[in-house]
């Protein structure tokens, strides 16, 4: 259960924000997915208000992450740093987080953010379908290259931005691409999806945005489980949140065909502000009622939400992860890359399954690093 179980559909980041402000104060946050007039950009402003030790922010344009940083910087005081992020290219993915763990210490918060949806089909640099390789793999791999600085924290804290539209679609594992290949009928779109958007083939519809979406939203829940599976036991806790329905920039690709069916599926017919999208992210990034293990890991109004299982079970989400590694190109280098920060003690133990250590201090700040620069 959550410290505030009246908090609701309608509670605003700022109510959250300003209860667990105790939590923010002295923190180093990483937000991905910041621009003006966004969620990412509204809850960097929110988080800014209670003075972090450190607020980075990643996204794909310099200019909008310009813009909010004057902003914060205008409104709260707050000067952030500003990292360039292009989540569907796993090149910049890694240069992001070289660029972050060389300033941070040890990164408290990580706020997965960013997204994408597409109605036509689209790939990334690296050949990806769009959604599931900015949505997915993007976050995976920059959640895995920070990994060293998140486990210096000590009570690490990682919120995957996720959807109800899980529900469209579990993970495709057998065509994940959507090259039209044969899947088995346990990777269908969910019941109840409207057919029209469902790919057929043969009826000239291999590849449905929705769909892929959907898998994409699938795959932030079951990461969220995989991240408490493996690194739960150095008290990293990892959520999955569905922010709300939002008018977004998030849904400029949309036709008015998907508006329709969007229409459809705002709770209780509520239409969130920016303020309400993102009071469920900040519950499961701040509450410390949250910072020992639970069986659920989905929040949805600001509380614990049931989940479908092909969203959370642990077998699933191995299966998940184990694809993930190979397609982010970190198959058999995670350890390797662990291991360095962590110290002897660590590799010593093994890091069987990366989690069955405790930390027990802050990992160095690398001395050589170039300084982040505050543009």
């Amino acid at each position: 259960m959550t410290s505030r179980p009246d908090f609701g559909a309608t509670t605003t980041g700022t109510e959250v924000a300003e209860y667990f402000a105790d939590e923010i104060k002295g923190r180093n946050v990483v937000i991905t997915g910041v621009s003006p007039k966004s969620l990412g950009g509204t809850l960097a402003w929110t988080i800014a208000r209670h003075r972090p030790y450190d607020l980075v922010l990643a996204s794909r344009d310099r200019s909008d992450l310009q813009k909010v940083q004057k902003e914060l910087h205008q409104s709260t005081g707050v000067l952030a740093r500003l990292v360039v992020l292009d989540l569907g290219a796993q090149a910049s993915v890694r240069d992001a987080a070289t660029r972050i763990a060389g300033v941070m210490t040890h990164i408290d918060l990580l706020i997965n953010n960013a997204g994408v949806v597409s109605s036509e089909r689209k790939t990334t640099s690296d050949g990806l379908e769009l959604q599931f390789g900015v949505n997915h793999i993007g976050h995976f791999l920059l959640t895995n290259l920070l990994m060293p600085k998140l486990l210096a924290s000590g009570t690490p804290r990682v919120v995957n931005v996720s959807s109800l539209g899980y529900q469209i679609s579990p993970i495709r594992f057998h065509d994940y691409n959507f090259e039209g290949k044969v899947i088995p009928a346990e990777e269908e779109p969910g019941p109840g999806f409207p057919s029209i958007f469902t790919p057929n083939a043969a009826e000239g519809r291999p590849y449905h945005g929705f769909c892929a979406y959907g898998q994409s939203k699938t795959a932030n829940i079951l990461h969220a489980v995989s991240l408490n599976e493996k690194f739960g036991s150095m008290k990293l806790r990892a959520y999955a949140v569905h922010p709300g329905t939002i008018n977004t920039d998030l849904s400029r690709n949309l036709t008015p065909e998907d508006w329709a069916w969007i229409e459809t599926t705002a709770k209780n017919g509520l239409w969130k502000t920016h303020d309400q999208g993102i009071a469920t992210t900040l519950v499961a990034a701040l509450d410390p009622a949250l910072a020992g293990p639970h069986d659920k890991i989905f929040l949805s109004d600001c509380q614990f939400e049931d989940v479908e299982n092909r969203a959370t079970d642990v077998e699933i989400a191995e299966r998940l992860w184990q694809l993930s590694e190979s397609l982010a190109g970190v198959k058999k280098q995670l350890g390797a890359h662990i291991y360095p920060y962590l110290g002897p003690q660590f590799k010593e133990a093994g890091l069987i399954k990366y989690g069955a250590v405790k930390v027990a201090n802050h990992a160095p700040k690398n001395p050589t690093a170039a300084a982040m620069p505050k543009v």
